[in-house]
């Protein structure tokens, strides 16, 4: 299949993959997407009861059009990682080597600095820990030292009381995250993603892209900023200091190499749904444990329902998972958690339905929360169903 772009002066974009009967809408919904003018490259796959029933994958890896997206390209996918960190860390759960009402002291001394001594493990996945960013300037160098950033986050005073209110840990959660897990395991986060998830169901994401897969990364196109910022609160102001030029640092080797559990997940849309269709499957796939049903309860369990600091919308946190209570982004089930990205990516299960989904793209839009046209594609999944 192919479409002509109405609105790019008929550009010509090859799309690929197939749907399997009755839901043709979603193809249908997919070539809209790249018809509207709205995209450059992207993929779209979906699971239902571990199997897969969508997958498509089309347009261009780079902004000048000349680089076909291929069936297995990836794309850096922003705060999408976060979910697949929170699965590393319930995965410690269910191996009884860590306990969301533990302090993170118990596994990480350091952390109880400047009154956080008794901030738990499921608080910090909320986002409730108050340390969204630190209070030493950071550069982007710096995300590619994990331990540095550990280290200043630890030496960091809370921005509020921690446990009363969520703010958006948008870079720090990794960080964070990614220190409980060394010191529990003696691994990265991203190592062991790979060794106990990734790699044994045989999905396409990464968390630090080895350098043999390089070339299968897609060219990241930022989205035009306005010269209007909006307003901000303190808090706010703190968090995205120095996070503006970040935007670019996702095309660099550094970034892609970088184990970053916050942001810098490499991923296709069929490698994504793949892990969350075991997730919806009763945390099994193909013969390959995740996540027991139990645990999975765990992980999901609200920990916190508040209008976010950083954010400033309503959200309700699991730990370290979106909770799809507006029953807007994840479709029209409650129970469906999982967690999306800056520009418009997203990864979810949906338990109730039996699906896991997954919508990547290369061209971002300037949105922190629901992006059109994954709307549009979720629409049209539950339509066929």
């Amino acid at each position: 299949m192919s479409i002509e772009s109405a609105d790019q002066a008929d550009i010509f974009y090859p799309l690929h993959g197939k749907v399997a009967p009755g839901f043709e809408a979603v193809q249908d919904a997919f070539e809209t997407n790249f018809a509207d003018g709205q995209e450059v490259g992207a993929s779209f796959a979906v699971y239902r009861h571990g199997q897969k029933i969508v997958d498509l994958w089309g347009g261009y890896g780079d902004k000048a059009l000349t680089q076909p997206w291929e069936e297995h390209s990836l794309a850096n996918v922003w705060s999408t990682t976060k979910g697949m960190a929170a699965l590393v860390v319930a995965r410690l759960v269910e191996q009884g080597k860590i306990s969301y009402d533990a302090p993170v002291i118990t596994y990480w001394p350091e952390f109880g600095a400047h009154g956080k001594d008794k901030i738990t493990v499921g608080q910090m996945l909320s986002h409730q820990a108050g340390v969204s960013a630190t209070r030493v300037s950071s550069s982007v160098d710096d995300f590619y030292v994990p331990h540095l950033m550990a280290e200043r986050l630890a030496d960091t005073p809370p921005l509020w009381e921690p446990g009363t209110r969520s703010g958006y840990h948008a870079l720090t959660f990794g960080f964070l995250v990614g220190e409980l897990v060394f010191r529990v395991t003696g691994k990265s986060l991203g190592t062991l993603f790979r060794e106990e998830v990734a790699g044994p169901l045989g999905a396409d994401f990464y968390i630090g892209l080895p350098e043999s897969e390089d070339a299968r990364a897609v060219e990241l196109i930022a989205f035009e900023q306005s010269g209007d910022a909006p307003e901000r609160s303190d808090i706010q102001k703190i968090t995205y200091a120095g996070q503006d030029g970040m935007i670019a640092a996702p095309n660099r080797r550094a970034w892609r190499a970088a184990e970053i559990p916050a942001a810098g997940g490499q991923a296709n849309a069929h490698g994504a749904a793949r892990v969350y269709a075991a997730l919806a499957n009763g945390g099994d796939l193909d013969g390959v444990h995740v996540l027991s049903p139990e645990t999975m309860a765990l992980a999901t369990h609200e920990e916190i329902n508040n209008k976010d600091l950083v954010l400033g919308v309503q959200m309700s946190w699991g730990r370290g998972f979106v909770r799809n209570l507006a029953k807007i982004i994840y479709g029209p089930n409650p129970e469906a958690f999982g967690h999306s990205g800056w520009g418009g990516s997203f990864a979810y299960a949906d338990p109730v339905a039996g699906l896991g989904v997954s919508y990547v793209m290369n061209r971002m839009n300037s949105n922190l929360a629901a992006d059109a046209r994954g709307l549009r594609l979720v629409k049209a999944l539950y339509q066929s169903l």
